[in-house]
């Protein structure tokens, strides 16, 4: 995401292991005491209640038949996860909505509704380690969700149809699920509207067809993603096609209106990739796009996976390649938790830092200097935001940058670019925190860096000099 600063054109692995368990058991049929409800949310250093313990989603299956008219969703959400625990209860996030049956395993469950947190209480106990399917049917007109810096997610309605966004919390709108970057999974969705509307999504489109005055479209990504990342947009599109030199095949989709300020844009996207693998190595999705919406629509770009969104009026250059390095940073390495925001958001910055110093003239130190000499970027240390409300502040971004920055300085290019590209190989398709990273940074460089940590990633106030 770019920054929310408008232009929003925009944590440890202890944090993630935490999945507590809940007082409360239920005893088998002999009599023995075994399993205990999951745990209501991780106790993430921002949200709390976001994610579900117990359990590890590996694949979702969302169908989705939306009616631009009224607003309405009528959907079901097919959950596929392993059990970490013995389980007699389990909780879901979702905000809104009505949930109209639910049923584990085939066998109808026990369905609670207590805030933005569902909970299902199956037939029978689940084994730890036994995968098990929770089919869950809901329907209603989803909500928008504004986050405390004023921006807004969720299911956010457009003139046309509708654009489904998720960063930090939006996707429990839309589905139930394991909503914390954490518990990444795969995902079929499928999409049911108007005919004259196309629907658009993460992954690629396995098939697209029209019957009975409604057009449906099936989307697949096999690769692990984190539902904040997942996206659906509905309206009329203009569709462009590229192939990169890489194989990947690049779709994008530009509403009408703003289609023809967009077109030399969206076809520099397999240029723009072929740079970014020189740099952060093989592209790690097997498709690759964007969404370009009219600024009315939505505030900010995001780098939903596979296909980031933007307003037309965010998309330039410069934006463009921020969340495509996205993919690499933030998407297939996703924060560990929210409290390692700045790991996305930095690279992504340096990566518009490093493109201007490859094409337009303007080294890298001199972006780190017009960084350091802003106040705003030193409001907090980029690794601690002081609240959810600062998550996409400047410093998480630009200070985030400069950290970067003085590692290269530190270790040469030869290493800082072994860096640049072994951290999300080390980590791909998984989940990595900010002491994943510095431990990664000293082990690759063979030096202690403690001293550049304190100053730069923890430190409260600015250096007397960069």
């Amino acid at each position: 995401m770019t920054t929310r600063s408008r232009a929003r054109t925009a944590p440890a692995a202890a944090a993630v292991a935490a999945l507590i368990l809940l007082a409360g058991c239920t005893g088998d049929t002999d009599g023995s005491v075994r399993g205990t409800p999951g745990a209501a949310g991780l106790r993430d250093p921002y949200f709390p209640k976001l994610g579900n313990g117990g359990y590890d989603v590996r694949h979702y299956a969302l169908t989705l038949a939306y009616d631009p008219r009224s607003g309405r969703l009528d959907a079901t959400a097919e959950i596929t996860a392993r059990a970490t625990q013995d389980l007699s209860a389990f909780n879901l996030d979702l905000t809104g909505l009505t949930v109209d049956r639910a049923t584990v395993d085939g066998a109808p469950a026990a369905v609670n509704r207590a805030g933005n947190e569902l909970t299902l209480r199956p037939r029978e106990e689940i084994d730890r380690g036994r995968e098990f399917r929770t089919t869950v049917a809901y329907s209603g007109v989803p909500e928008k969700i504004t986050d405390g810096d004023g921006a807004g997610e969720g299911w956010l309605r457009t003139k046309d149809g509708a654009l489904a966004l998720g960063e930090p919390v939006g996707s429990m709108a839309w589905f139930p699920g394991n909503h914390h970057p954490s518990d990444k999974a795969t995902y079929d969705i499928t999409v049911t509207v108007p005919q004259g509307l196309r629907a658009f999504a993460n992954g690629t489109r396995t098939s697209e067809r029209t019957r009975n005055g409604r057009t449906t479209a099936v989307w697949h990504s096999p690769e692990p993603m984190a539902s904040y990342l997942a996206t659906v947009a509905v309206g009329r599109y203009e569709t462009r096609t590229a192939t990169t030199p890489s194989k990947v095949t690049v779709l994008s989709a530009a509403d009408p209106s703003v289609a023809a300020a967009s077109r030399a844009l969206l076809d520099r996207i397999p240029e723009l990739l072929e740079w970014a693998e020189e740099n952060f190595g093989p592209y790690p999705f097997s498709s690759a796009g964007a969404i370009v919406e009219p600024t009315g629509d939505v505030g900010y770009a995001l780098e939903t996976q596979t296909r980031p969104v933007f307003p037309q009026s965010s998309f330039d250059l410069p934006t463009l390649v921020h969340e495509l390095a996205h993919q690499w940073y933030g998407n297939s390495v996703s924060p560990a938790t929210w409290r390692d925001m700045w790991l996305n958001e930095s690279f992504a910055t340096y990566a518009e830092w490093l493109y201007a110093e490859d094409f337009e003239d303007t080294p890298a130190q001199e972006s780190f200097e017009e960084a350091f000499a802003a106040d705003a970027n030193w409001a907090f240390p980029p690794a601690e935001p002081p609240t959810a409300e600062n998550l996409f502040d400047p410093p998480v971004y630009q200070r985030g940058a400069m950290v970067l920055h003085k590692i290269r300085q530190k270790v040469g290019d030869d290493t800082f670019y072994e860096i640049l590209a072994g951290w999300p190989a080390k980590h791909r398709h998984g989940n990595a925190s900010t002491d994943d990273f510095t431990a990664y940074v000293e082990d690759v460089a063979g030096e202690d860096l403690s001293g550049l940590w304190d100053v730069w990633l923890y430190g409260d106030a600015r250096p007397t000099s960069p």
